[in-house]
Protein backbone atom coordinates (compact mmCIF):
# COMPACT_ATOMS: atom_id res chain seq x y z
CA UNK A 1 0.00 0.00 0.00
CA UNK A 2 1.40 3.22 -0.91
CA UNK A 3 1.11 6.34 2.01
CA UNK A 4 -0.70 9.21 1.30
CA UNK A 5 0.06 10.93 4.18
CA UNK A 6 2.72 9.42 6.30
CA UNK A 7 6.12 10.33 5.40
CA UNK A 8 9.66 9.47 6.81
CA UNK A 9 8.90 11.00 10.04
CA UNK A 10 5.01 10.96 10.65
CA UNK A 11 3.18 13.62 8.79
CA UNK A 12 4.45 17.14 8.46
CA UNK A 13 3.63 19.92 6.21
CA UNK A 14 2.58 23.92 6.36
CA UNK A 15 0.14 24.76 8.96
CA UNK A 16 -3.33 25.56 7.32
CA UNK A 17 -2.39 23.25 4.24
CA UNK A 18 -4.02 19.80 3.78
CA UNK A 19 -2.85 17.83 5.41
CA UNK A 20 -2.01 20.24 8.69
CA UNK A 21 -4.90 21.54 9.14
CA UNK A 22 -7.14 21.15 11.76
CA UNK A 23 -9.85 19.14 10.36
CA UNK A 24 -7.86 16.57 9.46
CA UNK A 25 -5.50 15.93 12.82
CA UNK A 26 -8.86 15.36 14.37
CA UNK A 27 -10.16 13.14 11.86
CA UNK A 28 -6.26 11.64 12.59
CA UNK A 29 -6.14 11.07 16.48
CA UNK A 30 -10.02 9.30 15.54
CA UNK A 31 -8.31 6.95 13.57
CA UNK A 32 -5.22 6.36 15.11
CA UNK A 33 -7.72 6.20 18.44
CA UNK A 34 -9.82 3.20 16.20
CA UNK A 35 -6.71 1.45 15.31
CA UNK A 36 -5.81 1.37 19.01
CA UNK A 37 -9.26 0.14 20.35
CA UNK A 38 -8.47 -2.74 18.51
CA UNK A 39 -5.71 -4.37 20.94
CA UNK A 40 -7.22 -2.31 23.91
CA UNK A 41 -10.38 -1.41 25.36
CA UNK A 42 -9.46 1.93 27.05
CA UNK A 43 -5.81 2.94 25.53
CA UNK A 44 -4.21 6.19 26.97
CA UNK A 45 -1.93 8.60 24.66
CA UNK A 46 0.42 11.09 25.63
CA UNK A 47 0.52 14.13 23.60
CA UNK A 48 3.87 16.29 23.98
CA UNK A 49 5.13 19.28 21.68
CA UNK A 50 7.57 21.63 20.64
CA UNK A 51 6.90 25.43 20.95
CA UNK A 52 5.66 26.51 17.50
CA UNK A 53 2.36 28.54 17.91
CA UNK A 54 0.36 26.38 16.09
CA UNK A 55 0.94 23.31 18.13
CA UNK A 56 -1.66 24.70 20.59
CA UNK A 57 -4.18 24.66 17.66
CA UNK A 58 -3.25 21.12 17.02
CA UNK A 59 -2.87 19.94 20.68
CA UNK A 60 -6.79 20.99 20.89
CA UNK A 61 -7.61 18.71 17.99
CA UNK A 62 -5.67 15.74 18.89
CA UNK A 63 -7.24 15.79 22.58
CA UNK A 64 -10.61 16.05 20.85
CA UNK A 65 -10.32 13.26 17.90
CA UNK A 66 -8.69 10.76 20.68
CA UNK A 67 -11.37 11.57 22.84
CA UNK A 68 -13.76 11.13 20.64
CA UNK A 69 -12.59 7.38 20.07
CA UNK A 70 -13.14 6.79 23.40
CA UNK A 71 -9.12 7.11 23.99
CA UNK A 72 -7.86 9.11 27.52
CA UNK A 73 -5.32 11.85 26.73
CA UNK A 74 -2.57 12.83 28.86
CA UNK A 75 -1.24 16.47 27.70
CA UNK A 76 2.77 17.26 28.12
CA UNK A 77 3.21 20.37 26.93
CA UNK A 78 6.45 21.18 25.67
CA UNK A 79 8.49 18.54 25.53
CA UNK A 80 11.82 17.42 23.47
CA UNK A 81 10.39 14.48 20.97
CA UNK A 82 12.66 11.73 23.35
CA UNK A 83 10.97 12.81 25.87
CA UNK A 84 7.99 12.07 24.98
CA UNK A 85 9.33 8.50 23.98
CA UNK A 86 10.46 8.15 27.16
CA UNK A 87 7.17 9.00 29.22
CA UNK A 88 5.79 6.98 26.52
CA UNK A 89 7.39 3.76 28.03
CA UNK A 90 7.90 4.77 31.35
CA UNK A 91 4.18 5.73 32.16
CA UNK A 92 2.91 2.35 30.40
CA UNK A 93 0.64 4.61 28.11
CA UNK A 94 -0.88 3.01 24.69
CA UNK A 95 1.13 5.76 22.56
CA UNK A 96 3.33 8.94 22.83
CA UNK A 97 2.19 11.79 19.97
CA UNK A 98 4.22 14.81 19.36
CA UNK A 99 3.27 17.63 17.79
CA UNK A 100 6.39 19.46 15.99
CA UNK A 101 8.07 20.09 12.45
CA UNK A 102 11.61 19.32 13.60
CA UNK A 103 14.40 21.44 12.31
CA UNK A 104 11.79 23.06 9.94
CA UNK A 105 10.72 26.95 10.68
CA UNK A 106 7.69 27.82 12.46
CA UNK A 107 4.87 27.84 9.75
CA UNK A 108 5.48 23.76 9.36
CA UNK A 109 4.27 21.50 11.71
CA UNK A 110 4.02 17.92 12.16
CA UNK A 111 2.46 14.95 14.18
CA UNK A 112 4.41 11.84 14.73
CA UNK A 113 4.11 9.07 16.94
CA UNK A 114 5.90 6.28 19.16
CA UNK A 115 4.74 2.58 20.40
CA UNK A 116 4.13 2.23 24.09
CA UNK A 117 7.72 1.19 24.38
CA UNK A 118 9.26 4.19 23.08
CA UNK A 119 10.28 3.19 19.15
CA UNK A 120 9.27 4.24 15.93
CA UNK A 121 6.07 2.96 14.97
CA UNK A 122 5.74 0.32 11.94
CA UNK A 123 5.12 0.74 8.50
CA UNK A 124 2.11 -1.57 8.54
CA UNK A 125 0.62 0.18 11.45
CA UNK A 126 1.01 3.56 9.42
CA UNK A 127 -0.85 1.98 6.56
CA UNK A 128 -3.37 0.85 9.27
CA UNK A 129 -4.05 4.18 10.32
CA UNK A 130 -4.41 5.34 6.67
CA UNK A 131 -6.95 2.65 5.63
CA UNK A 132 -8.61 3.79 9.25
CA UNK A 133 -8.90 7.54 7.75
CA UNK A 134 -10.83 6.13 4.72
CA UNK A 135 -13.60 4.96 7.22
CA UNK A 136 -16.49 6.92 8.20
CA UNK A 137 -16.10 8.15 11.74
CA UNK A 138 -17.19 6.26 14.78
CA UNK A 139 -18.44 8.56 17.98
CA UNK A 140 -18.47 6.99 20.88
CA UNK A 141 -21.35 7.94 22.88
CA UNK A 142 -21.16 9.81 25.61
CA UNK A 143 -20.20 7.90 28.48
CA UNK A 144 -17.49 6.04 27.03
CA UNK A 145 -15.89 9.43 26.01
CA UNK A 146 -11.72 9.67 26.46
CA UNK A 147 -10.33 12.05 29.49
CA UNK A 148 -8.00 14.75 29.34
CA UNK A 149 -5.38 15.31 32.30
CA UNK A 150 -2.58 17.12 32.44
CA UNK A 151 1.00 15.66 33.25
CA UNK A 152 2.50 18.99 35.40
CA UNK A 153 5.98 17.63 36.41
CA UNK A 154 6.91 15.67 32.59
CA UNK A 155 10.38 18.03 32.26
CA UNK A 156 11.50 17.35 35.38
CA UNK A 157 10.81 13.25 34.96
CA UNK A 158 12.59 13.61 31.50
CA UNK A 159 15.51 15.59 33.00
CA UNK A 160 15.94 13.12 35.93
CA UNK A 161 15.92 10.42 32.98
CA UNK A 162 18.44 12.24 31.24
CA UNK A 163 21.11 12.12 34.17
CA UNK A 164 20.47 8.77 34.40
CA UNK A 165 22.21 7.85 31.51
CA UNK A 166 25.48 9.62 32.47
CA UNK A 167 27.71 7.13 34.42
CA UNK A 168 27.27 8.06 38.18
CA UNK A 169 31.35 7.98 39.08
CA UNK A 170 31.51 10.87 36.29
CA UNK A 171 30.56 14.94 37.03
CA UNK A 172 30.89 17.61 33.89
CA UNK A 173 32.25 19.75 37.23
CA UNK A 174 35.33 22.23 35.54
CA UNK A 175 33.68 22.10 32.22
CA UNK A 176 31.92 25.10 30.88
CA UNK A 177 29.37 24.25 28.39
CA UNK A 178 26.98 26.67 25.90
CA UNK A 179 23.54 25.24 25.22
CA UNK A 180 21.89 26.19 22.44
CA UNK A 181 18.14 24.52 22.52
CA UNK A 182 17.08 27.03 19.15
CA UNK A 183 14.29 28.23 20.85
CA UNK A 184 12.46 24.79 20.98
CA UNK A 185 11.40 21.92 22.72
CA UNK A 186 14.64 21.70 25.02
CA UNK A 187 14.42 25.02 26.06
CA UNK A 188 13.80 24.48 29.77
CA UNK A 189 15.10 21.23 30.18
CA UNK A 190 18.71 21.54 28.52
CA UNK A 191 20.09 23.75 30.46
CA UNK A 192 19.38 22.04 33.72
CA UNK A 193 20.67 18.38 32.05
CA UNK A 194 24.30 20.06 32.14
CA UNK A 195 23.98 22.52 34.78
CA UNK A 196 22.49 19.70 37.31
CA UNK A 197 25.72 17.14 36.55
CA UNK A 198 28.27 19.81 37.28
CA UNK A 199 28.34 21.81 34.00
CA UNK A 200 29.04 25.84 34.21
CA UNK A 201 26.23 26.68 31.55
CA UNK A 202 25.34 29.43 29.22
CA UNK A 203 22.08 29.17 27.59
CA UNK A 204 20.83 30.61 24.12
CA UNK A 205 18.09 29.65 21.58
CA UNK A 206 16.12 29.55 25.47
CA UNK A 207 13.55 31.98 24.72
CA UNK A 208 10.57 30.96 22.26
CA UNK A 209 7.98 33.02 21.01
CA UNK A 210 6.23 30.73 18.89
CA UNK A 211 7.58 32.20 15.79
CA UNK A 212 11.09 31.83 16.36
CA UNK A 213 12.07 28.06 16.61
CA UNK A 214 15.41 27.23 14.54
CA UNK A 215 15.73 31.06 13.39
CA UNK A 216 19.49 31.54 13.63
CA UNK A 217 19.79 29.01 15.86
CA UNK A 218 19.90 25.04 16.76
CA UNK A 219 21.62 21.98 15.27
CA UNK A 220 20.80 23.65 11.65
CA UNK A 221 22.34 27.20 12.39
CA UNK A 222 25.63 26.34 14.08
CA UNK A 223 26.73 30.05 13.43
CA UNK A 224 25.37 31.01 16.79
CA UNK A 225 26.64 28.47 18.93
CA UNK A 226 29.98 28.53 17.51
CA UNK A 227 29.63 32.81 17.67
CA UNK A 228 28.71 32.26 21.31
CA UNK A 229 31.33 29.55 22.44
CA UNK A 230 33.95 31.81 21.62
CA UNK A 231 32.87 34.70 22.68
CA UNK A 232 32.07 32.56 26.75
CA UNK A 233 35.75 31.04 26.54
CA UNK A 234 33.78 27.58 26.72
CA UNK A 235 34.92 24.36 26.68
CA UNK A 236 32.07 22.86 24.36
CA UNK A 237 28.69 24.19 22.94
CA UNK A 238 26.12 21.85 22.44
CA UNK A 239 23.29 22.90 19.67
CA UNK A 240 19.81 20.62 19.72
CA UNK A 241 16.92 21.32 17.16
CA UNK A 242 13.83 22.43 17.36
CA UNK A 243 12.56 19.07 18.99
CA UNK A 244 15.84 17.85 20.69
CA UNK A 245 16.66 14.31 18.80
CA UNK A 246 19.57 15.64 17.01
CA UNK A 247 22.73 17.10 18.47
CA UNK A 248 25.84 18.87 16.87
CA UNK A 249 29.26 20.07 18.94
CA UNK A 250 31.19 22.77 18.88
CA UNK A 251 34.78 22.68 20.57
CA UNK A 252 36.25 26.02 22.00
CA UNK A 253 38.55 26.75 18.48
CA UNK A 254 35.22 26.55 16.79
CA UNK A 255 35.20 23.42 14.81
CA UNK A 256 31.54 21.69 14.23
CA UNK A 257 31.53 17.96 14.80
CA UNK A 258 28.60 16.55 12.94
CA UNK A 259 26.93 13.08 13.64
CA UNK A 260 28.78 11.24 11.57
CA UNK A 261 31.78 12.04 13.74
CA UNK A 262 30.04 11.74 16.97
CA UNK A 263 28.95 8.71 16.05
CA UNK A 264 32.26 7.26 15.48
CA UNK A 265 33.11 8.93 19.07
CA UNK A 266 30.55 6.48 20.93
CA UNK A 267 32.02 3.75 19.55
CA UNK A 268 35.33 4.14 20.14
CA UNK A 269 34.72 5.15 23.48
CA UNK A 270 33.32 1.75 24.14
CA UNK A 271 36.04 0.25 23.01
CA UNK A 272 38.40 1.67 25.00
CA UNK A 273 35.83 0.79 27.69
CA UNK A 274 36.05 -3.03 26.43
CA UNK A 275 32.66 -2.67 24.87
CA UNK A 276 33.50 -3.30 21.24
CA UNK A 277 30.55 -2.80 19.39
CA UNK A 278 29.66 -5.95 17.08
CA UNK A 279 28.64 -3.36 14.40
CA UNK A 280 27.41 0.04 13.46
CA UNK A 281 24.65 1.08 11.76
CA UNK A 282 24.60 4.69 9.48
CA UNK A 283 23.03 5.67 6.33
CA UNK A 284 23.16 6.33 2.60
CA UNK A 285 24.62 9.67 3.66
CA UNK A 286 27.01 8.63 6.50
CA UNK A 287 30.89 10.21 5.24
CA UNK A 288 32.77 7.60 3.77
CA UNK A 289 35.75 8.08 6.14
CA UNK A 290 33.91 6.96 9.22
CA UNK A 291 33.30 3.55 7.37
CA UNK A 292 37.05 3.49 6.67
CA UNK A 293 37.58 4.10 10.35
CA UNK A 294 35.12 1.76 11.30
CA UNK A 295 36.62 -0.93 9.22
CA UNK A 296 40.28 0.14 10.77
CA UNK A 297 38.82 -0.50 14.23
CA UNK A 298 37.35 -4.33 13.13
CA UNK A 299 33.62 -3.02 13.48
CA UNK A 300 31.18 -3.94 11.14
CA UNK A 301 29.33 -0.98 9.50
CA UNK A 302 25.84 -1.14 7.16
CA UNK A 303 24.06 1.48 5.80
CA UNK A 304 20.25 2.32 5.78
CA UNK A 305 18.22 4.04 4.42
CA UNK A 306 18.12 8.00 5.19
CA UNK A 307 15.88 8.65 8.38
CA UNK A 308 16.35 7.79 11.78
CA UNK A 309 13.31 5.07 11.99
CA UNK A 310 15.51 2.94 9.30
CA UNK A 311 18.57 2.91 11.40
CA UNK A 312 16.24 1.49 14.20
CA UNK A 313 14.91 -0.78 12.32
CA UNK A 314 18.52 -1.93 10.71
CA UNK A 315 19.63 -2.08 14.26
CA UNK A 316 16.68 -3.95 15.78
CA UNK A 317 17.15 -6.59 12.91
CA UNK A 318 20.91 -7.14 13.41
CA UNK A 319 20.76 -6.72 17.68
CA UNK A 320 22.94 -3.75 17.33
CA UNK A 321 22.98 -0.82 20.07
CA UNK A 322 24.93 2.51 17.98
CA UNK A 323 23.49 4.17 14.93
CA UNK A 324 22.57 7.54 13.59
CA UNK A 325 23.14 10.23 10.99
CA UNK A 326 25.58 13.14 9.85
CA UNK A 327 22.51 15.04 10.78
CA UNK A 328 23.04 14.41 14.70
CA UNK A 329 19.72 12.13 15.01
CA UNK A 330 22.18 9.05 16.92
CA UNK A 331 21.22 6.29 18.44
CA UNK A 332 22.30 4.28 21.73
CA UNK A 333 19.74 1.61 22.23
CA UNK A 334 20.98 0.80 25.34
CA UNK A 335 20.60 4.00 27.26
CA UNK A 336 17.20 5.03 24.90
CA UNK A 337 14.88 3.30 22.68
CA UNK A 338 15.29 6.33 19.90
CA UNK A 339 17.38 9.38 18.70
CA UNK A 340 17.74 12.01 21.74
CA UNK A 341 20.36 15.50 21.20
CA UNK A 342 20.56 15.36 24.82
CA UNK A 343 21.70 12.03 25.73
CA UNK A 344 24.00 11.87 22.84
CA UNK A 345 25.26 14.61 23.87
CA UNK A 346 26.13 13.03 27.94
CA UNK A 347 27.72 10.01 25.94
CA UNK A 348 30.39 12.16 24.01
CA UNK A 349 31.21 14.63 27.27
CA UNK A 350 31.29 11.11 29.32
CA UNK A 351 34.25 10.20 26.64
CA UNK A 352 35.77 13.16 27.01
CA UNK A 353 35.56 13.49 30.81
CA UNK A 354 37.00 9.97 31.29
CA UNK A 355 39.92 10.22 28.72
CA UNK A 356 40.79 13.46 29.61
CA UNK A 357 41.31 14.58 26.32
CA UNK A 358 39.24 16.80 23.64
CA UNK A 359 36.76 15.77 20.70
CA UNK A 360 38.98 16.94 17.99
CA UNK A 361 42.07 14.86 19.83
CA UNK A 362 39.36 11.51 20.46
CA UNK A 363 38.95 11.58 15.95
CA UNK A 364 42.08 12.55 15.31
CA UNK A 365 42.62 8.87 12.86
CA UNK A 366 39.15 10.17 11.03
CA UNK A 367 39.30 12.88 8.39
CA UNK A 368 36.13 13.49 6.60
CA UNK A 369 35.67 13.68 2.81
CA UNK A 370 34.70 16.53 1.60
CA UNK A 371 30.54 16.22 0.30
CA UNK A 372 28.60 18.61 -1.58
CA UNK A 373 25.09 18.33 -1.16
CA UNK A 374 22.70 20.43 -3.37
CA UNK A 375 18.67 20.03 -2.79
CA UNK A 376 17.49 21.35 -6.33
CA UNK A 377 13.20 21.79 -5.98
CA UNK A 378 11.70 19.14 -8.07
CA UNK A 379 8.44 20.30 -10.32
CA UNK A 380 4.87 18.58 -9.56
CA UNK A 381 4.31 14.99 -11.01
CA UNK A 382 8.41 15.31 -12.61
CA UNK A 383 9.92 12.12 -13.08
CA UNK A 384 13.61 12.44 -12.13
CA UNK A 385 14.21 8.28 -12.25
CA UNK A 386 13.03 8.50 -15.93
CA UNK A 387 15.73 11.33 -16.73
CA UNK A 388 18.04 9.97 -19.19
CA UNK A 389 20.54 13.21 -18.87
CA UNK A 390 20.28 12.45 -15.18
CA UNK A 391 21.47 9.15 -15.63
CA UNK A 392 24.36 9.77 -17.83
CA UNK A 393 25.69 12.74 -15.40
CA UNK A 394 25.49 10.10 -12.94
CA UNK A 395 27.25 7.50 -14.64
CA UNK A 396 29.95 10.48 -15.87
CA UNK A 397 30.26 11.43 -12.31
CA UNK A 398 30.92 7.64 -11.08
CA UNK A 399 33.14 7.34 -13.56
CA UNK A 400 35.57 10.13 -12.70
CA UNK A 401 35.46 9.63 -8.79
CA UNK A 402 36.23 5.63 -9.25
CA UNK A 403 37.07 4.33 -5.85
CA UNK A 404 38.04 7.68 -4.56
CA UNK A 405 34.02 9.20 -3.95
CA UNK A 406 30.59 8.60 -4.55
CA UNK A 407 27.22 10.09 -5.69
CA UNK A 408 23.93 9.56 -3.93
CA UNK A 409 20.88 10.70 -5.26
CA UNK A 410 17.38 10.78 -3.53
CA UNK A 411 14.31 12.28 -3.12
CA UNK A 412 13.61 13.77 0.21
CA UNK A 413 11.31 12.27 2.32
CA UNK A 414 9.29 15.58 4.01
CA UNK A 415 9.84 18.13 1.02
CA UNK A 416 9.62 17.74 -2.42
CA UNK A 417 13.74 18.04 -3.10
CA UNK A 418 16.07 16.13 -4.90
CA UNK A 419 18.97 15.97 -2.91
CA UNK A 420 21.79 15.15 -4.82
CA UNK A 421 25.20 14.56 -3.22
CA UNK A 422 28.59 14.06 -4.22
CA UNK A 423 31.60 12.84 -2.07
CA UNK A 424 35.59 12.99 -3.25
CA UNK A 425 38.73 13.30 -1.28
CA UNK A 426 39.19 16.41 -3.56
CA UNK A 427 36.44 19.07 -2.45
CA UNK A 428 36.49 20.98 -5.64
CA UNK A 429 35.84 17.73 -7.53
CA UNK A 430 33.02 17.01 -5.16
CA UNK A 431 31.40 20.12 -6.44
CA UNK A 432 31.89 20.03 -9.65
CA UNK A 433 30.26 16.44 -9.62
CA UNK A 434 27.38 17.77 -7.87
CA UNK A 435 26.44 21.06 -9.83
CA UNK A 436 26.50 19.21 -12.90
CA UNK A 437 24.56 16.68 -12.01
CA UNK A 438 21.65 18.88 -9.99
CA UNK A 439 21.96 20.98 -13.32
CA UNK A 440 20.01 18.16 -15.30
CA UNK A 441 17.21 18.33 -12.96
CA UNK A 442 16.82 21.66 -12.77
CA UNK A 443 17.02 22.07 -16.08
CA UNK A 444 14.06 19.24 -16.61
CA UNK A 445 12.10 21.29 -14.37
CA UNK A 446 12.09 24.70 -16.06
CA UNK A 447 8.91 25.29 -17.70
CA UNK A 448 9.63 25.11 -21.35
CA UNK A 449 10.20 28.50 -23.44
CA UNK A 450 7.00 29.72 -25.10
Amino acid sequence: MTRQYFGTDGIRGTVGKAPITPDFVLRLAHAVGRVLKRSEARPTVLIGKDTRISGYMLESALESGFNSAGVNVVLLGPLPTPGVAYLTRAQRASLGVVISASHNAYPDNGIKFFSAQGTKLSDEWEEAVEAALEEPPLWVDSAALGRARRLDDAAGRYIEFCKSTFPNDLSLRGLKLVVDAAHGAAYQVAPNVFHELGADVTSIGVQPDGLNINQGVGATHPEALIEAVKAQGADYGIALDGDADRLQLVDASGRLFNGDELLYLMAADRIARGEKPVGVVGTLMTNKAVEMAFRRAGVEFVRAKVGDRYVLEELDRRGWLLGGEGSGHLLALDRHTTGDGLVSALQVLQAVVRSGKGVADLLGGVLLFPQTLINVRLAEGQDWKGNPALAQATARAEAELGDAGRVLIRASGTEPLLRVMVEARDAAQAEACARRIAATVESAAAPAAS
